[in-house]
């Protein structure tokens, strides 16, 4: 019986009940003979930390600039694996890939006066790290200076042409304009060796203050009316040209068949002349009687009252002599 138990309690015995097991005591855990051990592990866990952390990789759309102490000492540019000084060296990054850069809208003026708004936009890229980090310092700079470029060369451009000849698409002075501001604009980055060279400066879209623009589609509204009209004056003058080539045309054709029909005539009369002197000559009695018969055909008519002598020989013939 346990004590403290009433009396006449009695324990239940379970026969499936395991019986308890009693824990014997560790001896405690000699870290001493594993010291070294754990240092090892531990240096080699360090090493291996700042090998990784100090490890990069070079891409072949990217270079890698590697600083000391803040002083660029090394671009790398070749892709691969490279690893830097631990503690002492950093390396940053800068795109080797062409990129755009949209410039902001500028109002100019035209040759002619007229103010507009110009659209670009730049394809360019870094081609000389170095001297983009010593001379600009960031990509943001680079990228303000080369946009500050851009302003400067389309104004000055633009400023030479007329409005007309840079909204007309068939003007050659429009296509060669983008080639004329990328040379120049290049020209200016060279010179202050800003370390970036722009592929092509484009002109997206022009437009005019709002303004402007009732008055110049109004100005363009008459220009174009005004061309139409010159165009029909010069097609009715060209008519007028046809028709007058056309009349002095019909003249010398009437002109050179009357005077062929003439000489056909008179070269006609010529013979039928001759024809009767030959055959008149046959007969020079007849021939009178008959030139007399054919004048009185004329001469006598109806009503006719003539008065001739009884011995001229018109008279004979009247009367009927023809001895």
């Amino acid at each position: 019986m346990e004590p403290n138990k009433p009396l006449g309690e009695v324990k239940k015995f379970n026969p499936y009940q395991r019986p308890k097991k009693t824990r014997e005591p560790r001896d405690p855990i000699d870290f001493k003979k594993y010291w070294k051990l754990i240092v090892g592990l531990v240096v080699a866990f360090v090493l291996l930390l700042i090998l990784l952390t100090n490890v990069y990789v070079v891409k072949e759309s990217e270079y890698r600039v590697v600083r000391q102490f803040g002083e660029v000492v090394k671009i790398q540019d070749e892709p691969g694996l490279q690893m830097k000084i631990p503690f002492i060296q950093s390396v940053t990054t800068l795109p080797k890939y062409q990129m755009t850069y949209d410039v902001s809208e500028a109002e100019i003026n035209t040759k002619d006066k007229k103010r507009i708004i110009i659209d670009n936009y730049a394809v360019w890229h870094v081609v000389d790290p170095l001297e983009l980090i010593s001379n600009a310092g960031t990509i943001v700079n680079a990228e303000s200076r080369m946009e500050e470029f851009i302003y400067s060369v389309v104004r000055t451009e633009l400023g030479q042409l007329d409005y007309d000849e840079i909204i007309n698409d068939e003007n050659s002075s429009r296509g060669s304009l983008n080639d004329a501001v990328t040379a120049k604009v290049n020209e200016l980055l060279d010179k202050d060796k800003y370390g970036i060279q722009v592929m092509d400066v484009r002109i997206k879209r022009t437009d005019l203050p709002e303004e402007n623009e009732q008055s110049v589609y109004t100005r363009m509204i008459s220009e174009r009316e005004s061309t139409a009209q010159e165009y029909l004056s010069q097609g009715d003058a060209k008519k007028r040209e046809m028709e007058a080539q056309a009349d002095r045309e019909a003249q010398e054709v009437i002109a050179t068949a009357r005077k062929e029909a003439a000489l056909i005539q008179a070269e006609g009369e010529s013979q039928a002349a001759k024809i009767y002197n030959e055959s008149f000559s046959k007969d020079p009695e007849f021939y009178e009687l008959y030139r007399s018969l054919e004048s009185y055909k004329k001469t006598i008519g109806d009503d006719t009252v003539i008065i001739l002598p009884s011995d001229s020989p018109y008279a004979d013939i009247l009367s009927g002599n023809f001895n």
